[in-house]
């Protein structure tokens, strides 16, 4: 097993990440520890990622993995410009990285993430126990000479203790970008509580075939109430999963 404690670079990662307002927003802090609040806009960000080779990472190996969760207010990372998040799931495809995750705190579930572009088309799936959750569509171009970095602030929820962590990320994105369409294909799964708002309302989003980031050693004690309501405590997420036909909830993006 890796040790939890060790640092992790992953490189040339298949990623997308958007943030959007959600459809109910009183659903957001509902799903926030006490001890962190989140933005006054509720918006709600989630990233889906592909590591297509073991050679791309120090030591998870191949992987893919979708998180998902609220922005938070008044825990900036490093430089003000992005705010913090709280992982409300976590969903990846290997042991090796479900055991190194869980370890560190995060709301960690088996899973399936596929990132499928062809021509301009890009369409990104999230699966758990075999049924398709989230879906996103967007129509994504090349990517140029631009390179942007900067570091991110995710905070987990380990012993009764909140753990706070920057994670470092270099990405280069493509251009043009556009969000059609985001799904939540299941009414009773827990993730469909943070399903984006009708007519869609992108606050900000980006997709690149490049992406390295690093999962840091050493998180550090967050001081504040780590209580989450009782039902987001312990594995309930996969056991909600739902063996049944999906019923797709469909957003259209408003001008970009």
């Amino acid at each position: 097993m890796l040790d939890p404690a060790a640092p992790q670079l992953v490189v040339n990662s298949r990623f997308l990440h958007v943030s959007w307002l959600p459809a109910d927003p009183d659903a957001v802090p509902a799903l926030v520890p006490t001890g962190l609040r989140p933005l006054p806009d509720r918006r709600v960000f989630l990233g889906q990622c592909v590591v297509d080779d073991g050679c791309q990472t120090s030591g998870l190996g191949a992987y893919d993995l979708t998180y998902l969760g609220a922005s938070l207010d008044g825990v900036d990372a490093p430089g003000g410009a992005t705010p913090g998040g709280w992982w409300t799931h976590y969903i990846t495809s290997t042991e090796r990285v479900l055991g190194y995750v869980r370890m560190r705190g995060f709301p960690a579930y088996p899973g399936r993430t596929t990132i499928d572009v062809r021509a301009d088309a890009l369409v990104a799936e999230t699966e758990m126990d075999g049924v398709p959750v989230i879906r996103i569509r967007c129509r994504v171009g090349e990517t140029g000479h631009v390179i942007d970095g900067g570091q991110s602030r995710y905070f987990t929820r380990r012993d009764g203790q909140l753990l706070s962590s920057i994670y470092p990320y270099l990405v280069e994105p493509v251009s043009p970008f556009e969000i059609e369409s985001i799904e939540f294909l299941e009414p009773e799964h827990p993730t469909y509580a943070l399903r984006p708002a009708n007519p869609l309302t992108i606050v900000a989003g980006f997709y690149s075939p490049r992406v390295a980031f690093a999962y840091p050693g050493g998180p550090t004690v967050h001081p504040g109430d780590a209580g989450l309501p009782d039902e987001q405590v312990g594995g309930t997420l996969a056991a909600a999963t739902v063996r049944r036909p999906a019923h797709r909830a469909v957003s259209r993006p408003v001008s970009r």
